[in-house]
C-alpha cells in the first residue's frame, strides 16, 4: 500500500525522471492525459511495458548492423589459426573459445553451439586429428594446431567417405548434432588404427593397432556425442561401413509383451 501510495504522489505531481519523461512524450503523452492513463494502470503493468520500450532497439538489431571489424579486444592476443588448410591469423579476446572464433569470426557455422558445457558434443571438432570439445577450447591455446571442421572433410567436391555413409544410412534426423558427429567419427578411425584405449579395453597392455570395434565399443567411444533425435543406431551403423566395410543394414525387432513386462518387471 506504501508503494502504491507513493506512486499515486508521484502521478499527482507529475514527478518523472528524465528517462520516463522520454516514454510518455514518445507516448504522445503530457499534462494531464498522462495522470489519467498513469491512474489506469498498476505499477507493475507500467514497468512491464517501460522494460518492453528500452529493448525495442536491441531485439532489432542485426548482423548488418554489427561492425565489420572487432574495434576493443580486452586482453587482446594474436593467433594464426590453421583450419582447414587455410592459416587465418586473428587478434581475439584471451577468453574467446575455439567454437565462438569459428562461427563469429571465420563464419564457419558447420560446427554446432549446443548445450556450451562440453556434454553434447555437438561442437566437436578435430586439432591435431584428436577430436576436442571447442566450446571448452580456448582459441588463444590453438596458435599454429591444425583445426579441421566440417567444412574441411569434403575433397575436390566429393564428400568424406564418413559423410556419405551418414547420407546413405540415414545417420541424422535434424542434423544440428551431425557435424559433432561426423568429426568425432572420423577422428575415432584414427584412434582405432593407432590401437588407443577406451572405457571397454580389458587388457590395457596387450592393445594392438588397428583395432577392429565391436559394436559395444563403437557405442562407447561416440558416447559423447548426444543424437537428441535418437539416430544412433543409423550412425553405428554408418560408423561401421567406412571402418570395417560393414554395410549391413539393421534389423528392427519389436518387443513382445512378455519382454516388456519384463522390463518392467526387472
Amino acid at each position: 500500500m506504501k508503494d502504491l501510495d507513493k506512486w499515486k504522489a508521484k502521478v499527482e505531481a507529475d514527478d518523472f525522471t528524465d528517462d520516463e519523461k522520454k516514454v510518455f512524450d514518445e507516448m504522445g503523452l503530457k499534462g494531464s492525459s498522462r495522470r489519467t492513463f498513469l491512474k489506469q494502470v498498476s505499477v507493475a503493468s507500467m514497468s512491464l511495458w517501460a522494460t518492453s520500450y528500452f529493448t525495442n532497439d536491441l531485439f532489432a538489431s542485426n548482423m548488418e548492423d554489427l561492425p565489420e571489424e572487432v574495434r576493443v579486444l580486452l586482453n587482446e592476443v594474436k593467433v594464426n589459426l590453421q583450419v582447414n588448410d587455410m592459416s587465418k591469423p586473428l587478434n581475439i579476446d584471451s577468453r574467446m573459445s575455439l567454437l565462438d572464433a569459428l562461427r563469429e569470426r571465420l563464419a564457419l557455422t558447420g560446427t554446432k553451439k549446443g548445450c556450451d558445457h562440453g556434454q553434447c558434443g555437438a561442437c566437436t571438432v578435430m586439432i591435431d586429428g584428436k577430436r576436442k570439445l571447442s566450446c571448452l577450447t580456448l582459441a588463444a591455446t590453438c596458435d599454429e594446431k591444425e583445426i579441421t571442421t566440417v567444412e574441411g572433410l569434403a575433397s575436390d567436391g566429393k564428400l568424406h567417405p564418413m559423410q556419405e555413409a551418414f547420407v546413405k544410412h540415414d545417420g541424422y534426423q535434424c542434423g544440428y548434432c551431425t557435424p559433432g558427429q561426423v568429426c568425432s567419427s572420423v577422428a575415432l578411425l584414427e584412434e582405432a588404427k593407432n590401437g588407443e584405449a577406451s572405457y571397454l579395453t580389458e587388457d590395457l597392455k596387450t592393445i594392438k593397432k588397428d583395432l577392429k570395434l565391436s559394436e559395444a565399443e563403437i557405442r562407447e567411444r561416440m558416447s559423447g556425442n548426444i543424437c537428441r533425435c535418437g539416430a544412433y543406431n543409423n550412425i553405428v551403423q554408418a560408423f561401421k561401413e567406412v571402418h570395417s566395410g560393414d554395410s549391413e543394414m539393421p534389423t528392427w525387432e519389436f518387443a513382445t509383451q512378455e519382454q516388456m513386462e519384463n522390463a518392467k518387471n526387472a
